[in-house]
């Protein structure tokens, strides 16, 4: 595997399209992380041109310094995902990799420090190198829906961790009842799809309960 190419000062600013007074603004505010040093010469790489290139792009959307310290923090100081896939990478589940711009777009500048370090402390969001990895296509897309529906992103985190409560008690109900004396890890894994089926059936009645209830508008 080749190394990764490393830039001077000068030469960073240059591919990044700002000046070196800039960089090292940006550098003072710890928007980029510190560079390698050798001597009196500080090494920065591909991490760093990324990360300018993230700022630059959310500045353009319209966030402020401020703003994206923040985020460059909580990004920083977020999982790995190699720690989190270590958790025990999940069988159905199809992980998603984007940018920080990226997660910005999908849920409408509502990628706050507090939202997305929400997201992390929950095992939605793991961090490599200068991407995000999102543990749940469906999770993402489903978050993502209800955000353009008008919910905040912040409730349907806070719902989000009521929810995984109760998606582990369930876990834990039918982990109880499958495996008996006679049975292994391999029958809870074949006959998970009957305990995905009741949750859905119940919930769906569990909803149609309440709407029967709710007085018409």
């Amino acid at each position: 595997m080749a190394d990764k190419r490393e830039y001077r000062m000068e030469e960073l600013a240059k591919e990044a399209g700002i000046t070196v007074r800039t960089l090292r603004f940006y550098r003072e505010r710890k928007l980029i992380p510190p560079p390698r040093r050798e001597g009196r010469i500080a090494w920065y790489d591909e991490d760093h041109l990324a990360r300018l290139r993230t700022i630059a792009a959310l500045l353009e959307r319209g966030h402020t310094l401020n703003g994206i310290a923040e985020l460059a923090e909580a990004f920083d100081h977020g999982r790995d995902v190699g720690e989190l896939l270590g958790l025990g990478a999940p069988t159905e589940e199809t992980p998603v990799r984007l940018s920080p711009e990226e997660l910005a777009d999908v849920f409408a500048g509502q990628a706050t420090p507090e939202n997305l370090a929400a997201a992390l402390d929950l095992g939605y969001l793991a961090t490599d190198g200068t991407d995000l990895v999102h543990i749940s296509r469906r999770l993402l897309d489903t978050s993502a829906a209800l955000v353009r529906e008008g919910i905040p992103l912040a409730d349907v985190l806070s719902a989000a961790r009521r929810v995984r409560e109760h998606a582990d008690a369930l876990a834990e109900l039918f982990t109880t009842l499958v495996l008996t004396a006679d049975r292994t890890p391999e029958d809870l894994q074949r006959l998970r799809p009957l305990a995905k089926s009741v949750v859905e059936a119940e919930l769906s009645m569990a909803l149609d309960r309440l709407l029967s209830r709710r007085p018409e508008s």
